[in-house]
């Protein structure tokens, strides 16, 4: 699939799909959170922190922090990996692949609005 859009189209929908978030109820996510938790949803499991870390080139603590945060919103789930206990692994949950399918439908429907 290839999509051409200028660098002002790129913009406006990108404007467009951030003016549709901060609109709606949905939890309000940091770029870096989101970063984070389209990592999780879109790369195979499994996912630890200290992989996280090293895939998007920061801490380990500012990986933390956002799990925290997402984990508050049920995003994400975090557990001791049974075999080393020294890392934990990170799940997906429902409410989490909810989010970010409607975050999809969001920006398919800006992307649909943009003159051709």
């Amino acid at each position: 699939m290839t999509v051409n859009l200028r660098p002002s189209q790129a913009l406006s929908l990108w404007h467009k799909v951030s003016l549709s978030e901060v609109r709606d109820s949905a939890p309000d996510l940091t770029m870096r959170q989101a970063a984070i938790l389209l990592t999780i949803y879109l790369d195979p499991p499994p996912h630890t922190v200290r992989g996280l870390a090293a895939h998007l080139g920061v801490t380990k603590p500012v990986i933390t922090r956002a799990l925290d945060t997402m984990g508050t919103m049920k995003l994400v789930t975090r557990h001791r990996d049974p075999r080393d206990r020294r890392n934990v692994v990170i799940a997906r949950t429902v409410e989490g692949a909810l989010y970010l399918e409607r975050l999809a439908d969001v920006i398919i429907a800006r992307a649909r609005e943009l003159p051709t």
